[in-house]
């Protein structure tokens, strides 16, 4: 072998190594700011000494319209965080109000007709022509689109500043030995997209679920009915009694992926989840057992948090059958209709 590709190759190890440390982001007027928090550990530090470059000039020579809105100095990645983050902490109003009408309450009363009014009573709450947009409509849009907007501004970031990836990436990805000689050559293309991490991958598989249970427990009877005054937990359970594999496997998978993702989200916001290939990047033993043990936690606090919810919601509002009488015919009609 070349004694001077393997010295590169030594180099570009080191490199590497060095940039896949966990910085901690500074920021001026001691403000976190989340733009600079990466899903990547690489574009991480990147973008942080990025960001003190930028910090240093914009002190330096006023404010410079070119690097954010308004001459603020705080780019989109800024704005489009903190969407994210509200809107988060909006929805969770909702979220709170409907695990307890859908599995608490149920969970106590081990029955549906004596769990209905709490949910009619809720929906005063949040089902309300002002409300339902205000605590559900709008932040649940609002959440999907910027976690959407964030992931291109991200690929343009990379794509503007590192010609497709992050430096200590890009030479693995774009360059490797080649067999004949210590030169390096092309052999595949840089990826520009940001990582995904299981928090985000979490948060789409749930947004794809939402369509359906949206679709049939507030639309079809607003097609149907015209409005949604006799939808409430028995109308669930018919659905369930009609055909129950499809339901279970929804909203299985809805539990799972949704209870996960709000709570690895509020611990990410909270500052209490270990960053991303945490067990690849920490080095230092007490740092890494700290890190262990909160991932642990979190875990332990979804589980339990998705079977609270499972047991009042699949225990038992999705086993008390059909319901009877002249309302088991207006729920057979809608789940009967065709023209949509």
């Amino acid at each position: 072998m070349d004694p001077q590709a393997a010295r590169r190759r030594d180099s570009m190890d080191t490199l590497v190594s060095l940039l896949q440390l966990d910085p901690k982001p500074m920021e001026p007027d001691n403000e976190e700011d989340l733009s600079t928090v990466s899903e990547d550990p690489l574009e991480s530090s990147t973008s942080t000494l990025k960001s003190h470059a930028t910090n240093s000039t914009f002190k330096s020579h006023g404010t410079s319209s070119s690097l954010g809105l308004s001459g603020s100095g705080k780019g989109p990645i800024y704005y489009l965080t903190r969407i994210q983050r509200y809107s988060s902490y909006t929805f969770t109003v909702f979220a709170g109000l409907h695990l307890a009408n859908t599995s608490i309450i149920p969970l106590i009363y081990k029955s549906v007709p004596y769990s209905e009014p709490f949910l009619l009573m809720a929906r005063e709450v949040y089902q309300t022509p002002l409300t339902e947009p205000l605590l559900v409509a709008l932040p649940l849009v609002a959440h999907i689109a910027s976690g959407i907007a964030l992931r291109l501004v991200r690929r343009n970031d990379n794509l503007r500043r590192y010609g497709g990836a992050t430096p200590g990436v890009m030479p693995l990805q774009h360059s490797t030995p080649s067999k004949n000689s210590g030169s390096h050559s092309s052999s595949s293309a840089p990826n520009p997209w940001p990582v995904i991490s299981n928090i985000s991958m979490s948060g789409y598989m749930f947004a794809i679920l939402l369509v359906p249970h949206v679709a049939i427990n507030r639309l079809l009877p607003l097609l149907v009915e015209g409005d949604s005054s006799n939808i409430g937990l028995a109308y669930v359970s018919h659905g369930f009694a009609r055909d129950p594999i499809p339901p279970w496997v929804v909203y299985s998978l809805m539990l799972v992926f949704g209870v996960g993702h709000m709570v690895w989200g509020a611990a990410k916001w909270m500052d209490l989840a270990p960053p991303v290939n945490w067990r690849r990047t920490t080095i230092d033993k007490k740092l890494r057992r700290q890190r262990s043990r909160a991932w642990w936690g979190i875990h332990a606090v979804a589980a339990a948090l998705t079977g609270l919810w499972a047991a009042g919601g699949l225990g038992i509002v999705a086993t008390a059958g059909r319901a009877e009488g002249w309302i088991g015919k207006v729920y057979e009609n809608i789940y009967q209709f065709k023209g949509w």
